[in-house]
């Protein structure tokens, strides 16, 4: 038993090792798609806390959403913000699956590119919005009487430029459209393309839709808000995703990316440590996605016999 147990360890470890050369190969290649969109992730923070400087507190604006669902009230807003952390980081996690599962279908630095690209275009065309016109906010430190409603004029350029964690959950102004929907429905139709447990995509769709109803009946966002965030991602990752080269099969593509070691192992052999140790061509015939897209558990089947022609 000890012996079976040392052994799946170094196999795993082995794995591991493999999968970082990759990635570390995939990073030298991509790093500035990635700084790229990490800084965009910044400039949309700071022009977040910009629009605050703008915000001037009012009466609510009449909403549906506001009368059709019961209001939570201010001890009950860590509700919705709890979905949206499950989300984030459930979807975070499943990027680096590949580190140390053998049925690996997507490569990290690859899969995050595509996301930050889907973020950055969306963001933008958020800031736009929200600059355009400001509204009053619903959420409850944005309403009239409250000493967070509006900034005072900032003293230095380091005031602006250095935002604080206070800042970015208190914010007021950047409204439409709801940036905790942009993260959400991007990470939600990202594992719904390369993700292949079916009920994990069907649970994940309900988890967003439970988030919209808790972000209104929270008062952090317009029903509007919600609504145009669900088109708008939607059309942006539909027509990005289009443009954007498809991620190679890593069947076919992971031994391309792994450098031959210095004992002479062979690309292939580097292969078969990339996806375990069984190298049995059924095994890659299991994992090769038909027509350029990824199977979903209980697909399998169908798969070899397409493949084999029957």
């Amino acid at each position: 038993m000890s012996l079976y147990i040392g052994r799946e360890a170094s196999k795993l470890w082995k794995r591991f090792c493999a999968e970082i050369i990759t990635e570390l190969n995939l990073l030298a290649e991509n790093w500035k798609y990635l700084l790229a969109g990490i800084i965009c992730q910044y400039i949309h923070g700071l022009a977040a806390r910009g629009v605050h400087y703008f915000h001037r507190p009012g009466p609510i604006l009449q909403d549906v959403g506001f009368f059709l669902l019961p209001e939570l009230g201010l001890d009950k807003g860590y509700i919705s913000e709890t979905v949206f952390t499950f989300i984030f980081l459930s979807f975070f996690l499943w990027t680096f699956h590949p580190f140390i599962l053998k049925s690996k279908k997507v490569y990290t630095v690859l899969v995050w590119c595509r996301v930050l690209a889907f973020l950055v275009a969306c963001q933008i065309l958020r800031v736009i919005t929200f600059y355009s016109t400001q509204l009053p906010g619903p959420n409850y430190h944005c309403r009239e009487g409250s000493k967070l409603a509006t900034l005072p004029r900032p003293d230095s350029v380091h005031e602006v430029l250095f935002m604080n964690f206070r800042g970015v959950l208190y914010g007021c102004g950047d409204l439409i459209f709801s940036s905790h929907m942009i993260f959400s429905l991007v990470f939600v139709r990202t594992y719904q393309k390369y993700g292949t447990r079916r009920f994990i995509k069907q649970c994940a769709w309900l988890t967003v839709v439970l988030q919209s109803f808790l972000i209104i009946a929270s008062r952090k966002h317009y029903t509007v808000d919600v609504v145009v965030a669900w088109y708008t991602v939607n059309l942006v990752v539909f027509f990005i995703d289009h443009k954007l080269p498809e991620m190679p099969d890593r069947t076919g593509g992971a031994a391309l990316l792994l450098p031959l070691s210095k004992d002479g192992r062979t690309k292939e052999e580097n292969h078969k440590l990339l996806n375990g140790n069984s190298g049995d061509p059924v095994d890659w015939r299991l994992r090769t996605p038909v027509n350029g897209k990824i199977l979903e558990d209980g697909n399998n089947g169908h798969a070899d016999s397409v493949m084999n022609g029957v």
